[in-house]
């Protein structure tokens, strides 16, 4: 028998660092995190080496364990801002246990989910307050905010799905999310492999 869990609820809150009343997983990811998630590799060298490491995003998550029908679910938060042009993301995974999905829900702010198959297929869609994303199997998955303000978002995914994020840092996505004329624009990815 599998370990029980009990029910329980939980409050979003934006106006607290801790975002979820109840989470047993935080990470901040700053820039120097993200080196190789980002396109534009000069202009991250650049804002590094002037001593600017800006937080791009955190997330709060609460973990079950790793068994079948368990779900994890939890609040990322997104920072307002670019690298040259390129918009402030996430690095973006695959799930590791491939035939699962994940749900996003935008709570604030507004954005651009990124996602693509192995075979090079890619959608994008809009994620802002009010929107849900849904995440199917086979299909990594990046978000960036396009916003001046936090993009706020929910996720929920199986427990046991697992993340590899070393195949977008090896391969990239197919598709940028950049700034052209004070507008988001999505353009090839001249160095996806």
């Amino acid at each position: 028998m599998p370990e029980s869990i009990e029910p329980f609820s939980n409050s979003l809150n934006y106006r607290i660092r801790s975002v979820l009343g109840k989470y047993n997983l935080k990470a901040e990811i700053r820039l120097s995190n993200l080196k190789a998630f980002f396109h534009y590799k000069n202009d991250v060298e650049k804002m590094l080496a002037g001593g600017k490491d800006p937080l791009i995003y955190e997330y709060y998550e609460n973990s079950q364990p790793r068994v079948e029908g368990n779900l994890n679910f939890g609040v990322t938060i997104i920072y307002p801002g670019k690298v040259g042009k390129e918009y402030f993301l996430t690095r973006g995974h695959y799930h590791a246990k491939e035939g699962t999905a994940e749900v996003y829900y935008g709570l604030k702010g507004v954005g651009i989910m990124v996602l693509q198959t192995k075979k090079g297929e890619s959608k994008w869609i809009q994620l802002g307050q009010g929107q849900v994303g849904y995440v199917p199997p086979f299909w990594a998955h990046r978000t960036v905010n396009t916003g001046k303000k936090k993009l706020y978002i929910l996720f929920a995914y199986p427990s046991d799905s697992g993340h590899d994020y070393g195949t977008i840092k090896q391969k990239g996505f197919s598709k940028l999310v950049v700034e052209e004329r004070g507008r988001p624009k999505i353009v090839d990815n001249p160095s996806f492999t």
